[in-house]
């Protein structure tokens, strides 16, 4: 996490404020700024795991996990628009029924009562074992709640979302998550397509159009506008090297897919990339001129709450990267800051403050 910008500071930014009734509908969504969250379906760690946790880790960088996030549909409404879900396959069910953590102290509460870790599908938590606990435990029921949210709000600015497949090395507490594969990346998409539904996906192809690649419609500016992206969803799969490839392999341009990729300025596949770090990642500003969409963060690892810290915060808003994260669109309710972040008058989009200007 990173920094932000205290509301009132913020205020003396000279970006237009974006609101819900001044919002063009002729403007393409690379055209807008908009904050989102972090792990956005994330239950915090009870403190007696987090605390226990600490004592095997004498940098207690584990004290980094220390956030939580409200219901995916109260952000929504609250006006948040980028949500980023962690998914981890589990192709047999089970694999991840029964966290280690749950040994290793006396559990608060109950953990997965009905049994929705036994089945099969791609589950949604952050690390094996410690950061389990999850508003919403399987890929299908996150998505679930995104439709049904969009559909009562059929109006809604395009939702920008981070994908995260996650494997690795086997854990130390002997948990080894399950090996991404071509095969389980069409199964995403299509748990994508049948659950969300095709006409809530906003897709690569939709944005190539008629160009030679897909970068080459972005870097023509085809990306669509708000009249044709509203009550729709986005996806970009976070990830820059074997995962990525994996994704893109036999599908050129993204042709078919139903997520965006990380992919390098240059290549057929560039759209929307992550730029993690507005302090020095100068090439942003560059990048948002262009027609690409671009991720940043305003906090991280709860360093800038914890400081009350904005610098960063500031950085990404005049960077212009469309989309901004942050764990703390409310202040912490888990140590003492008043840090959270928001555009002026508690919104959550704006006309982007480097191409905002222009159509």
């Amino acid at each position: 996490m990173k920094s932000l910008l205290k509301p009132i500071l913020f205020g003396m930014l000279a970006a237009p404020l974006f609101s819900a009734v001044a919002q063009d509908n002729n403007t393409p969504i690379n055209k807008i700024q908009v904050i989102g969250s972090h792990n956005s379906y994330k239950i915090a760690i009870e403190s007696n795991l987090l605390d226990a946790l600490a004592k095997l880790d004498t940098t207690n960088s584990v004290y980094g996990l220390q956030y939580e996030h409200i219901a995916i549909e109260k952000q929504l409404d609250m006006g948040l628009r980028n949500l980023e879900i962690d998914i981890h396959a589990d192709s047999e069910g089970g694999k991840y029924a029964h966290p280690k953590g749950l040994d290793f102290v006396p559990p608060v509460a109950p953990y997965d009562p009905d049994g929705t870790m036994m089945k099969p599908g791609f589950k949604v938590f952050h690390i094996p074992d410690i950061d389990f606990r999850s508003q919403c435990m399987t890929f299908e029921d996150c998505l679930t709640k995104l439709r049904k949210w969009s559909e009562a709000h059929p109006d809604h600015v395009p939702v920008f979302i981070t994908l995260e497949p996650k494997d690795g090395d086997i854990t130390r507490f002997g948990t080894q998550p399950e090996k991404f594969t071509a095969k389980l990346f069409n199964e995403m998409d299509s748990v994508l397509f049948n659950v969300l539904g095709r006409d809530k996906i906003i897709t690569p192809d939709m944005v190539k159009g008629n160009y030679a690649t897909l970068e080459e419609a972005v870097l023509h500016n085809n990306w669509p506008k708000l009249k044709d992206a509203r009550g729709k969803f986005l996806f970009i799969l976070d990830n820059n090297s074997e995962k990525r490839d994996l994704y893109m392999e036999g599908y050129p341009s993204l042709k078919g897919r139903a997520v965006f990729v990380n992919a390098e300025p240059g290549t057929p596949e560039a759209a929307w990339l992550f730029r993690n770090e507005p302090d020095t990642d100068t090439d942003i500003k560059d990048l948002v001129k262009k027609g690409y969409i671009i991720r940043t963060r305003a906090d991280a690892g709860t360093t800038e709450a914890r400081n009350n810290d904005y610098t960063r915060f500031e950085k990404a808003c005049n960077s212009g990267a469309q989309i901004i994260t942050t764990d703390y669109y409310l202040p912490s309710k888990l140590f003492k800051s008043t840090y959270h972040i928001s555009f002026k008058n508690n919104t959550f989009v704006r006309s982007n403050p480097v191409t905002g200007n222009t159509k």
